[in-house]
């Protein structure tokens, strides 16, 4: 649970600095450029989503453990080139988050190579492999979560850059019903399908040639 607080903590900050530097100080002023969870902390998104998915789980089923801080507040009105901003404002978190699981996967991938480990259960058993496992592959699975183009996701906000006009307003229906839409989905499982595979890719590069 820390270590998913940390990862949606650099993600909703990397959004308010990135809006920051096209010129927009909304969320600045409003204290989000930090890595304190209090202030990117969503009831939902934060707390109730991944204590279920954290149950659900422990009792063998298919809710994948994600989740999402408070949205990070903007005014598109106030950025420098409105679309390359919109563009890098909606994609900072993803970075934010896969920055920190290039970090985790450097460190353990270092370690490995020194023998500190051979297997995935062998290092879990360490605190520092438990650690820098979770902080790998949460902030993966949050990047490509919201790569989805999936409203409220990141993805959706790229998307509706290079949407015409008249697919506005379906955007905005979706969003208007996107957490919803977004728990079915995660508690049928189909964002474990298509983020499963990308963790399985990661831990074969980690683990390649350390077996």
């Amino acid at each position: 649970m820390v270590v998913l607080l940390l990862a949606i903590s650099a993600h909703e900050a990397a959004h308010a600095w990135m809006s920051y530097k096209f010129g927009d100080d909304t969320a600045r002023l409003l204290g989000r450029i930090t890595l304190n969870p209090l202030a990117h902390t969503d009831p939902i998104g934060t707390l109730l989503i991944p204590i279920v998915g954290f149950i659900v789980s422990s009792m063998g089923g298919s809710f994948f453990l994600l989740g999402w801080g408070k949205p990070t507040p903007v005014n598109p009105l106030r950025w420098r080139q409105k679309d390359l901003a919109n563009v890098m404002v909606s994609i900072a978190g993803i970075l934010a988050n896969l920055l920190i699981a290039t970090i985790a996967f450097t460190i353990f991938k270092v370690l490995l190579i020194t023998g500190w480990g051979a297997s995935i259960p062998e290092s879990l058993g360490e605190p520092v492999g438990l650690f820098l496992n979770y902080l790998l592959i949460m902030n993966v699975s949050l990047a490509v979560f919201n790569l989805l183009p999936f409203p409220p996701l990141d993805g959706s906000k790229v998307l509706e850059t290079f949407l015409p006009d008249s697919m506005q307003p379906v955007l905005a229906v979706l969003e208007q019903y996107g957490y919803l839409i977004l728990m079915v989905l995660m508690y049928m499982g189909v964002f474990g399908l298509i983020i499963t595979p990308i963790i399985e890719g990661v831990y074969f590069l980690l683990y390649y040639g350390n077996r």
